[in-house]
């Protein structure tokens, strides 16, 4: 069996079984079957992936609003808080008991994707599953502890130099933050620890959605956003070539932060 994710494993989750196991070329061979999880369009789970032929079938499983159904068996449910609760659903029907390893990985599915519980897919199934796996032995504030209590100081002075770029619109209903290549050769920080930047503008009283820019390359942006419910910000990304789910999003846009920002307001001013 091979794991494979297209980009660098996030240091924030190497706590997990496996974790080293890793890898983000695909090794030659042929595989009789290729999981997909979480990507909701088949270009997202990493250019290896659509090129290799010596892939034999695909299973994709997801709970992305806008999944393009691509694989030969396609387990979808855009209600399920998590990919990880699909997988839970999975086990269960096949009759399967799960080991530590197993409840500790889904545990951390659900919180992460349900962001500790605070976001609206935190349905009565992420609570249930998460009290099971607790019941199973993980331990909360040790996973907690990993993920939230532990962050590298580069993350700290990464956030501070993106908090330092907070717009929030005239009406107070839209705020963004940015993420220059300037500020990661300023702290030494990468990309994995600007996970989670784009809850500090959404955080503010009255803002409805915010917006994230990373520069990834010259003139080149991954743009993520986060709704509070009012806005959809799926068919936002929708409209710049990207997708998501209906409270967080995202799209890439080849341009000038200065470009990109203003077509991005020009949206947001549209529906808020």
């Amino acid at each position: 069996m091979t794991v494979y994710f297209c980009d660098p494993f996030p240091e924030l989750y190497t706590f997990l079984p496996m974790a080293d196991s890793v890898v983000n070329t695909i090794p030659a061979g042929y595989y009789d079957v290729c999981f997909v999880l979480d990507v909701g369009e088949f270009r997202r789970a990493g250019p290896e992936v659509g090129a290799f032929k010596g892939i034999g079938k695909f299973i994709n499983i997801d709970h992305h609003l806008n999944c393009d159904h691509f694989g030969a068996i396609n387990l979808i449910d855009p209600q399920a808080c998590a990919t990880g609760a699909l997988i839970y659903r999975t086990i269960r029907a096949a009759g399967h008991d799960m080991d530590y390893d197993t409840a500790l990985c889904i545990y951390t599915a659900v919180i992460t994707d349900t962001g500790s519980f605070r976001y609206s897919n935190a349905n009565p199934e992420a609570f249930a599953i998460a009290g099971e796996m607790v019941g199973k032995g993980v331990n909360a504030w040790s996973v907690a502890e990993k993920l939230y209590e532990s962050q590298p100081q580069k993350r700290l002075e990464l956030l501070a130099l993106a908090l330092g770029t907070l717009y929030v619109s005239p009406r107070g209903d839209f705020a963004a933050v940015t993420v220059t290549l300037d500020m990661y050769e300023k702290t030494g920080a990468t990309v994995e620890l600007t996970d989670g930047f784009v809850n500090y503008p959404r955080s503010i009283r009255g803002v409805e959605v915010a917006v994230f820019f990373r520069e990834i390359s010259p003139c080149l942006f991954k743009v993520g956003f986060r709704s509070k419910g009012k806005v959809d910000v799926s068919a936002l990304a929708a409209a710049f070539g990207g997708g998501g789910h209906h409270n967080a999003a995202g799209c890439t846009m080849a341009c000038t932060l200065d470009e990109a920002r203003e077509a991005v307001f020009a949206y947001l001013e549209k529906v808020l």
